[in-house]
Formats: structure tokens, C-alpha cells, sequence
């Protein structure tokens, strides 16, 4: 069992003054049917240059993925692993990743590689900066992208743009799936959506909360249906009452207000090689 994995993390073109050692990054991964792309994410995901805590939650699977996953934690390539024993939604599962989350800081990796691991480092800059207390990456600030599916992008556009009207943010991307939030402020949120709602849910949680929020342009290599995407027509339906339901309707949250000395500055670490062997049931490295 590998547990939190931590590498030197120097790169030229990031601020090198950083304490990118210090920080854990909690990976959290919702998979469903996914047995065709998971192992090669969750080998993109170990070759990233930080402390990682790799958390994967498969939310029913019937395609063998269990079997698989299972198979990729013997072999230290997953801290965490739960089961949900039906399919529960994309929100379901990363509502039982968040709360499994232990590292400094959470992002949300989709398991089907439209999204690239190794820009990580650079959506977590602002937050360890003290810019930011959560970072989005956009698929529309003119980062290198797949060309298809017009009217999905058109309805991200769409989405995201009623979404601002009622959080009175100026996002570009508010569908996105890089979502990267400071654990402590995360699991403050009270979450609560089970499908593609959770995206929406989790924007306005974040603004009511007066979070600082970046956005930083990322790479998107998109997939076709035939492919195996599974977000459809009825799911933008279900986003547009989720914005105006968790805007509106469902009580804020107080504002948060960070502490002044960052978790991962008054959190004792071990080495990797002190930590204790995790579980079945998915308890990393202490």
C-alpha cells in the first residue's frame, strides 16, 4: 500500500518558495462503469508530483470496474476505496468522497480522462498562495481542447450563465469538473445534491460562503456518447432547477472565515515511511 505519496515538486514555471511538500491533495475520484479508462487515470493521477491522497468511490459498477479497483489498491494506486452498493449519482459519490477526504486540500477527477492530472499543480498555486480558497478550472479560457459537441458546450454556456445571475460570480465554467476546494471550508459546506446537481450545489455553496474563488484555463479532451459520456439533455434540465433550488430555496451557509494559519502549516506530517498501512475499507496512511 503506497498511502499519501509525497515527491519533490519543483517545477520552473510555478512559484518554488511554496511549501508544496507540506500540503496533502486529497484526489477524490467518483467512478461508474468505468473499467475501459480508470487504471490508466489513476496511473496519471500517481505521476503527479505531490503529496497525494487518492480517494475512489465506485458508485455501483456492473462492468467488472470493481473488480479492477480492487485489484489497483493491492497495488497502491488507491488510499481509499469505498463501494456504494447502488448507483447513487455523481453527487452521492462525492458526497462520501469529501467526507473521506483527510489532505489539506480537495479536488474532484472525473475517472473517464477528458481531464488531465497533470494540471493539478497548477490549479492548487492560488490556494497554497493564499489567493484562493477554491480554484475551478476552465474548459473556455483558452486552454487546448477537443472540437465536438457544440450544443453540450452551448449549454455549459448557458448553465453557467444563469448560475452567475444568481451568485453574482463572472465564472466561465461553472459545469466544470475541476473543482478544487480547501478541505476545511469544504467540509463546512452542508451538500447535499446526489446527481449532476452537485455542480451547481457546490458553486453556490462556495459563493454564499464569500469563498475567494479563481479560475485558471486547463486542457479538455471531451468524449463522444459512443464513447461512454453519460451526462445528457435530462441532466441540463435537473442543473437548471439546482441552480435556481440551491440559490433560492435551501438555507445559506454562514460565511466562512479561514484560519489564519493554513491546516497544512500547524499539521504535523510523517514521513511516508512511518505511516501505518491502510484498510479495506479505504483508511490511508495516517
Amino acid at each position: 500500500m503506497r498511502g499519501f505519496e509525497l515527491r519533490r515538486f519543483r517545477p520552473m514555471s510555478l512559484d518554488p518558495d511554496l511549501p508544496w511538500d507540506q500540503v496533502t491533495l486529497s484526489v477524490v475520484v467518483p467512478c461508474y462503469n468505468e473499467v475501459d479508462t480508470v487504471e490508466m487515470l489513476l496511473r496519471k493521477v500517481r505521476e503527479v508530483p505531490l503529496r497525494l491522497e487518492v480517494i475512489v468511490v465506485d458508485d455501483g459498477s456492473t462492468d467488472g470496474t470493481r473488480d479492477l479497483l480492487e485489484r489497483l489498491k493491492a497495488e497502491g494506486l488507491v488510499d481509499r476505496l469505498v463501494f456504494h452498493e447502488r448507483n447513487g449519482g455523481k453527487g452521492a459519490a462525492l458526497r462520501t468522497g469529501f467526507a473521506k477526504a483527510t489532505g489539506d486540500v480537495v479536488v474532484v477527477q472525473d475517472a473517464d480522462l477528458e481531464y488531465d492530472p497533470a494540471e493539478l499543480p497548477f490549479l492548487m498555486e492560488p490556494i497554497l498562495s493564499g489567493k484562493a480558497d477554491a480554484v475551478f478550472g476552465s474548459r473556455f479560457l483558452g486552454g487546448p481542447h477537443r472540437v465536438h459537441l457544440y450544443w453540450h458546450s452551448v449549454g455549459n454556456h448557458l448553465l453557467t450563465v444563469l448560475s452567475n445571475m444568481f451568485t453574482d460570480l463572472n465564472l466561465t465554467d461553472m459545469e466544470t469538473c475541476y473543482k478544487m476546494v480547501r478541505r476545511d471550508l469544504l467540509q463546512s459546506l452542508q451538500l447535499s445534491a446526489d446527481r449532476f446537481g452537485i455542480e451547481p450545489e457546490l458553486t453556490a455553496r462556495l459563493a454564499q460562503a464569500e469563498a475567494r474563488i479563481y479560475e485558471l484555463p486547463i486542457s479538455y479532451h471531451g468524449r463522444s456518447y459512443a464513447e461512454g459520456k453519460k451526462i445528457g439533455w435530462r441532466d441540463g434540465v435537473s442543473a437548471l432547477w439546482s441552480i435556481v433550488k440551491y440559490n433560492v430555496l435551501y438555507s445559506r451557509p454562514h460565511t466562512w472565515a479561514p484560519s489564519h494559519v493554513p491546516t497544512w502549516k500547524h499539521t504535523e506530517r510523517l514521513a511516508p515511511d512511518d505511516q501505518a498501512t491502510g484498510t479495506d475499507e479505504g483508511k490511508p496512511r495516517a
